[in-house]
């Protein structure tokens, strides 16, 4: 009866304890999940953020920075699903020239209507419209196709290009590489299509290397 009674009690035991573990194990779970389907807007950090512009032309190119102003991107769990930027058109820098005075002509240049328009359009926006996740992307490798709507100049078209997103608890990090057709917010000097001279032109595509980083309020990182 003595035996008896002393494996009663073991096997009480060990069911309470196994009910325990399992409650932890539940509610953590739960924890987890609430956590993963969380949605969130993160603000981007300007400070961190940076697009660099690169434009070609027959027998050379030019290449710079811009700056951003503001932005968000819009988070659901594991998932990229929304945001907007906004550029400061007005803060252009040409980085490929040294020489001071060649340097402001150029950059002056961009800002005129030539180009622009920084004074009668002083910023530019992105809003995004759809993120696709691109099946079994490669580490380090575009694992998303952004569409949205990009507006220069006050003239608006929708634009699509592979992005890699990196998402955490309380950040994002974004990078792509954009290509933009200038000819389609009427900046057309030394274009092609308005009967440039072969050896004058500038190619109607321009580039932007993106690097977007998003946060939580509250949370800091150092620009790079």
């Amino acid at each position: 009866m003595k035996k008896f009674t002393v494996l009663a009690s073991a096997l009480a035991l060990t069911a309470m304890l196994t009910t325990s573990f399992i409650s932890v194990d539940k509610n953590a779970t739960e924890k987890v999940i609430t956590k993963t389907l969380a949605a969130a807007t993160l603000k981007v950090n300007t400070e961190a953020s940076t697009m660099k512009w690169n434009a070609k032309k027959v027998g050379g190119e030019h290449y710079g920075t811009i700056n951003l102003a503001d932005g968000t991107l819009q988070v659901n769990g594991s998932k990229l699903t929304g945001g907007t930027f906004t550029i400061d058109m007005r803060s252009i820098t040409v980085k490929d020239i040294t020489r001071e005075d060649s340097n402001k002509r150029l950059t002056d240049h961009l800002k005129s209507d030539d180009f622009f328009s920084v004074e009668k359009h002083p910023q530019a926006t992105f809003t995004l419209t759809k993120a696709a996740k691109i099946a079994k992307a490669k580490a380090g490798e575009p694992n998303y196709t952004i569409t949205g709507n990009l507006t220069i100049k006050g003239i608006t078209n929708p634009i699509s290009f592979p992005a890699t997103v990196k998402l955490s608890d309380d950040a994002a990090e974004a990078t792509a590489l954009i290509e933009v057709d200038r000819t389609k917010y009427d900046i057309k000097y030394r274009s092609g299509l308005v009967g440039t001279a072969a050896d004058k032109i500038i190619y109607d595509t321009f580039t932007i290397d993106l690097k977007l980083v998003a946060e939580a309020a509250g949370k800091t990182t150092q620009s790079k």
